[in-house]
């Protein structure tokens, strides 16, 4: 497993990986800024500095996080939520196929380990509120500004 630590305007982003993908990004972590970028990694070193750059709203990088078998069924929904859109905790568990596991949805949402390539941070309570983020839910709401548009061109 390599590990590289990049600074993101969000704080520092360790992200761990191997040849075969991605399993781990997080973010506020502790240590220093990687001088070189390991081979396996240098991918999606570029794709995250292009995202917070605003010239990416997709990852194309391969990804292997480790989880329960439900725990990737709700990360595998995740990753259909758009660039720019966001979904309830709610509707996620409708998609899943069972409205009772919205607790155990927000749970498995809560413990993604690949920040924002696994758009945790674009589900949101019913009511349209910024609930629950491991992150910060001032990270959530800089990530969800970042990816609307029409918020965006609203500050000129």
């Amino acid at each position: 497993m390599e590990t590289v630590f990049i600074q993101t305007p969000l704080g520092i982003a360790k992200i761990e990986g191997d040849e075969n993908g991605i399993s781990i990004i997080s973010v506020n972590q502790e240590g220093d800024l990687s001088s070189e970028i390991p081979k396996n990694l240098k991918n999606s070193v570029t794709q995250l500095n292009e995202y917070f750059e605003g010239k990416r709203e997709e990852f194309t990088f391969k990804l292997n996080p480790k989880g329960t078998e439900f725990q990737q069924k709700v990360w595998q929904e995740l990753l259909k939520i758009p660039f720019g859109k966001t979904m309830s905790y709610l509707d996620l568990s409708k998609k899943l196929g069972d409205v009772k596991a919205i607790r155990a949805v927000a749970s498995a949402n809560g413990k993604n380990p690949l920040w924002i390539v696994v758009p945790c941070h674009r589900v949101i309570g019913t009511d349209g509120s910024l609930t629950g983020y491991a992150g910060g839910l001032w990270r959530k709401k800089w990530l969800l500004d970042h990816e609307n548009p029409l918020k965006q061109q609203s500050l000129f």
